[in-house]
Protein backbone atom coordinates (compact mmCIF):
# COMPACT_ATOMS: atom_id res chain seq x y z
CA UNK A 1 0.00 0.00 0.00
CA UNK A 2 1.24 3.47 -0.92
CA UNK A 3 2.19 5.62 2.08
CA UNK A 4 1.70 8.98 0.30
CA UNK A 5 -1.40 11.15 0.08
CA UNK A 6 -1.32 13.03 -3.23
CA UNK A 7 -3.85 15.51 -4.56
CA UNK A 8 -3.77 17.72 -7.62
CA UNK A 9 -5.99 20.77 -7.96
CA UNK A 10 -6.54 23.27 -10.74
CA UNK A 11 -7.20 26.72 -9.33
CA UNK A 12 -8.17 29.73 -11.48
CA UNK A 13 -6.05 32.11 -9.37
CA UNK A 14 -2.40 32.98 -10.05
CA UNK A 15 0.35 31.12 -8.13
CA UNK A 16 1.10 34.24 -6.09
CA UNK A 17 -2.46 34.27 -4.75
CA UNK A 18 -2.37 30.58 -3.86
CA UNK A 19 1.07 31.04 -2.29
CA UNK A 20 -0.33 33.72 0.02
CA UNK A 21 -2.85 31.19 1.36
CA UNK A 22 -0.29 28.44 2.02
CA UNK A 23 2.65 30.54 3.26
CA UNK A 24 0.95 32.97 5.65
CA UNK A 25 0.19 32.05 9.26
CA UNK A 26 -3.16 33.86 9.34
CA UNK A 27 -4.33 32.28 6.08
CA UNK A 28 -3.16 28.81 7.18
CA UNK A 29 -5.20 29.20 10.36
CA UNK A 30 -8.29 29.94 8.27
CA UNK A 31 -8.16 26.75 6.20
CA UNK A 32 -6.09 24.49 8.46
CA UNK A 33 -5.34 25.07 12.14
CA UNK A 34 -3.99 27.77 14.48
CA UNK A 35 -0.21 27.92 14.08
CA UNK A 36 2.98 29.91 14.50
CA UNK A 37 4.25 29.35 10.94
CA UNK A 38 6.85 31.60 9.30
CA UNK A 39 8.03 31.05 5.69
CA UNK A 40 11.71 30.59 6.57
CA UNK A 41 13.80 27.45 6.06
CA UNK A 42 14.62 25.96 9.46
CA UNK A 43 11.70 27.64 11.26
CA UNK A 44 10.09 25.22 13.73
CA UNK A 45 6.37 25.71 14.25
CA UNK A 46 3.24 23.97 15.44
CA UNK A 47 -0.33 23.44 14.33
CA UNK A 48 -2.90 23.11 17.12
CA UNK A 49 -5.53 20.60 16.00
CA UNK A 50 -8.67 21.16 18.08
CA UNK A 51 -10.52 18.32 19.81
CA UNK A 52 -13.55 16.69 18.21
CA UNK A 53 -15.59 15.00 20.98
CA UNK A 54 -18.02 13.46 18.43
CA UNK A 55 -15.12 11.50 16.93
CA UNK A 56 -13.63 10.76 20.36
CA UNK A 57 -10.58 12.86 19.38
CA UNK A 58 -8.80 14.86 22.09
CA UNK A 59 -6.93 17.17 19.72
CA UNK A 60 -3.17 17.30 19.27
CA UNK A 61 -0.17 19.46 18.55
CA UNK A 62 1.62 18.86 15.25
CA UNK A 63 5.33 19.73 15.29
CA UNK A 64 6.77 20.96 12.01
CA UNK A 65 9.88 22.50 10.47
CA UNK A 66 10.13 24.40 7.19
CA UNK A 67 12.43 22.34 4.93
CA UNK A 68 12.03 24.21 1.62
CA UNK A 69 10.55 27.61 0.85
CA UNK A 70 10.72 28.92 -2.72
CA UNK A 71 8.01 31.55 -3.27
CA UNK A 72 5.70 31.27 -5.11
CA UNK A 73 6.33 27.72 -6.29
CA UNK A 74 7.33 25.27 -3.52
CA UNK A 75 6.79 24.86 0.21
CA UNK A 76 7.85 21.75 2.15
CA UNK A 77 7.67 21.11 5.87
CA UNK A 78 8.05 18.17 8.20
CA UNK A 79 4.94 16.96 10.06
CA UNK A 80 5.13 14.97 13.31
CA UNK A 81 2.08 14.38 15.45
CA UNK A 82 3.41 11.55 17.60
CA UNK A 83 2.34 7.93 17.59
CA UNK A 84 1.90 6.71 14.02
CA UNK A 85 2.70 10.06 12.36
CA UNK A 86 6.36 10.84 12.96
CA UNK A 87 8.76 12.48 10.53
CA UNK A 88 6.33 12.72 7.64
CA UNK A 89 6.63 15.43 5.02
CA UNK A 90 4.08 17.84 3.53
CA UNK A 91 4.75 19.56 0.20
CA UNK A 92 2.94 22.07 -1.95
CA UNK A 93 4.09 22.62 -5.52
CA UNK A 94 2.48 25.45 -7.48
CA UNK A 95 2.84 25.64 -11.25
CA UNK A 96 1.39 28.26 -13.57
CA UNK A 97 -1.42 26.80 -15.66
CA UNK A 98 -2.72 29.36 -18.10
CA UNK A 99 -3.88 32.26 -15.93
CA UNK A 100 -4.34 29.92 -12.97
CA UNK A 101 -2.38 27.44 -10.88
CA UNK A 102 -1.86 23.69 -10.79
CA UNK A 103 -1.36 22.74 -7.15
CA UNK A 104 0.27 19.40 -6.39
CA UNK A 105 -0.01 18.44 -2.72
CA UNK A 106 1.71 15.48 -1.06
CA UNK A 107 1.89 14.19 2.51
CA UNK A 108 4.41 11.33 2.52
CA UNK A 109 6.30 9.08 4.87
CA UNK A 110 3.53 7.32 6.81
CA UNK A 111 4.68 4.17 8.61
CA UNK A 112 1.94 1.73 7.67
CA UNK A 113 3.63 -1.01 9.75
CA UNK A 114 2.93 0.97 12.94
CA UNK A 115 -0.06 -0.50 14.86
CA UNK A 116 -2.13 2.63 14.07
CA UNK A 117 -0.35 3.51 10.81
CA UNK A 118 -3.15 2.67 8.40
CA UNK A 119 -5.72 4.39 10.60
CA UNK A 120 -3.53 7.53 10.76
CA UNK A 121 -3.00 7.41 6.99
CA UNK A 122 -6.73 7.12 6.26
CA UNK A 123 -7.56 9.85 8.78
CA UNK A 124 -4.98 12.17 7.26
CA UNK A 125 -6.38 11.51 3.78
CA UNK A 126 -9.85 12.48 4.96
CA UNK A 127 -8.52 15.56 6.77
CA UNK A 128 -6.46 16.80 3.83
CA UNK A 129 -9.39 16.38 1.40
CA UNK A 130 -11.47 18.61 3.67
CA UNK A 131 -8.71 21.16 4.26
CA UNK A 132 -7.71 21.43 0.60
CA UNK A 133 -11.36 22.15 -0.21
CA UNK A 134 -11.26 24.91 2.40
CA UNK A 135 -8.03 26.23 0.81
CA UNK A 136 -9.72 26.47 -2.60
CA UNK A 137 -12.67 28.33 -1.04
CA UNK A 138 -10.38 30.73 0.84
CA UNK A 139 -8.38 31.58 -2.29
CA UNK A 140 -11.58 32.04 -4.34
CA UNK A 141 -13.08 34.30 -1.65
CA UNK A 142 -9.91 36.41 -1.46
CA UNK A 143 -9.88 36.66 -5.27
CA UNK A 144 -13.53 37.78 -5.31
CA UNK A 145 -12.80 40.49 -2.72
CA UNK A 146 -9.98 41.87 -4.89
CA UNK A 147 -12.16 42.01 -8.03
Amino acid sequence: MNNTIRREMAMPQAPEQVWQAIANSTSLAEWMFPNDFRPRIGHRFTFLVPPNPKANFDGLTVHCEVLECAPPSRLVFSWSAGGAVVDTRVSFDLEPAGEGTRLVFEHSGFDLAHPFGEQAFKGAGYGWAKMLGQLASLVADADAKQA
